[in-house]
């Protein structure tokens, strides 16, 4: 499944609730769970290919990212 129009607000509220917390802001942001290190670059609307390697970087299935949207 591909996701459209996310921007990267909303990914950094999904990765929230799904336990990670902000360790660095900028041009990007990273993201730390205590395992996993996640970066999500700042814009408007992510590529959904760039959005499909977070979420799997985060470790998530899709269907688990679409219940944290």
């Amino acid at each position: 499944m591909l996701f459209t129009d996310i921007s990267s607000e909303r990914v950094v509220r999904a990765l929230e609730k799904a336990g990670f917390t902000v360790k660095k802001q900028g041009k990007h942001i990273g993201m730390f769970n205590g395992i996993r290190h996640v970066v999500i670059p700042r814009h408007k609307r992510l590529n959904p290919y760039t959005l499909k390697a977070i979420i799997k970087d985060a470790g998530l299935t899709d269907n688990d990212f679409k219940e944290l949207l």
